[in-house]
């Protein structure tokens, strides 16, 4: 007989997506990372704010920067933009000829010091007020949710048949929508019955046939993307709608793909985004702490899955709060409410952004390069948080 835990007591289903490396938002995305990477590459301890913005044939950025680092902005920009593929402009943008425009405030280091007056490096306050979220959940070897790593890994993969040529039709700027069936159990974890809908928005050559589209989506992307078994797969809606010819003609601003950032749509939202931001900023080290710990509940086993919230004021080190929301499976799983797991949390992690600075070699440049795909659940990429 089954145990009362195994029992299903919630069936539903839930929506995730994520976009390749060209949408101009993704596009943005990398831009801004582009930037802190390449101020972090000479000075460890540049402070960066940047935001990026696009249209046909323009890219922006935007923002503050106190660093020593000598960056050459406009050559940062244009070889991130040549990196996603925009070298023509027949494509709405080609990194040769692009109006580059750089609105970056910069200030020398010997200001910020002043600012934070004499306060040991490990006090000084976030700056601003914020809230970062981080989540994870034991339903994959990740600790991902398979609805946001399924998207994500379609989207890497896209990118990936569109630059080795195995379709020749396929051009930048694809989307994938995920849509999985679960099941909830009576300790609060999760299980994926099946996919029920793929949708691959995929920009095409105006020649190519919409079966030959379905067959080359099937067996280049679909099919090949490792982590969801055919099983899950049988009996799945699969679509394949015509974007816009020319994804350029969008306009695109970092930050704006949150939920694809992070955890499609699960366990909160933060506040603010990641792009652009050095770790001393909450939004980054304060979202890269949350999912390392939501992510050492779940991997000891304390609950099977957990939301965790930081929150931060202005001028404190400190979060104001720290909130774990295992959706009762602590309980079943080591006896512990949400209260005693947020305890836990407080004793043995220091959630100030200096020292999750360091614990997480936020001061390496490393961000362009997760600036797609996800900043979480990546087998591509050692990265401290995971």
């Amino acid at each position: 007989m089954a145990a009362a835990a195994d029992f299903v007591v919630n069936k539903f289903t839930f929506t995730s997506e994520a976009c390749t490396e060209a949408v101009p938002d993704k596009l943005c995305d990398r831009v801004a990372d582009a930037i802190l990477d390449a101020c972090l590459e000479q000075d460890p301890e540049a402070r960066v704010c940047c935001e990026a913005t696009t249209k046909t044939s323009m890219v922006m950025i935007l923002g503050e920067v106190v660093t020593k680092a000598s960056v050459n902005y406009e050559q940062v920009m244009r070889e991130a933009i040549r990196a996603v593929g925009y070298d023509s402009e027949d494509k709405g943008l080609d990194a040769r000829t692009a109006n580059i425009i750089v609105a970056i405030e910069e200030s020398a280091p010997d200001l910020a010091q002043a600012m934070s007056g004499s306060k040991a490096i490990e006090e000084v306050g976030n700056g601003d007020m914020g809230i970062a979220v981080g989540y994870a959940t034991d339903e994959t070897p990740e600790l991902m949710p398979l609805s946001q790593l399924y998207a994500a890994k379609l989207c890497a993969k896209m990118d990936e048949v569109r630059k080795d040529r195995s379709v020749p039709w396929l051009k930048l700027g694809g989307r994938a929508q995920v849509t999985l069936e679960y099941a909830e159990k009576a300790d609060g974890s999760l299980t994926v019955e099946r996919v029920r809908s793929i949708t691959l928005s995929a920009p095409r050559s105006t020649d190519v046939k919409a079966d030959q589209v379905e067959k080359d989506l099937v067996e280049n992307v679909i099919m090949k993307v490792d982590g969801v078994s055919p099983k899950l797969l049988q009996g799945a809606v699969m679509k394949f709608p015509e974007p816009k010819l020319q994804t350029q003609t969008d306009v695109g601003m970092s930050g704006k793909q949150l939920a694809g950032d992070t955890y499609g749509g699960w366990g909160g939202s933060s506040s603010s985004s990641v792009s652009g931001k050095d770790g001393t900023k909450a939004a980054r080290s304060g979202t890269y702490g949350a999912r390392w710990a939501a992510r050492s509940l779940v991997a000891s086993r304390l609950c099977r899955r957990a939301s965790v919230q930081l929150s931060y004021l202005p001028g404190s080190a400190s979060p104001a709060s720290v909130a774990v929301h295992s959706y009762g499976t602590g309980l079943k799983a080591s006896g512990k409410t949400d209260a005693e797991l947020a305890d836990l949390l407080t004793r043995h992690f220091d959630f100030r952004p200096s020292s999750l600075q360091k614990e997480l070699s936020l001061k390496t440049p490393q961000f362009q390069k997760i600036s797609a795909y996800g900043h979480f659940g990546r087998s591509d990429a050692t990265l401290a948080w995971e």
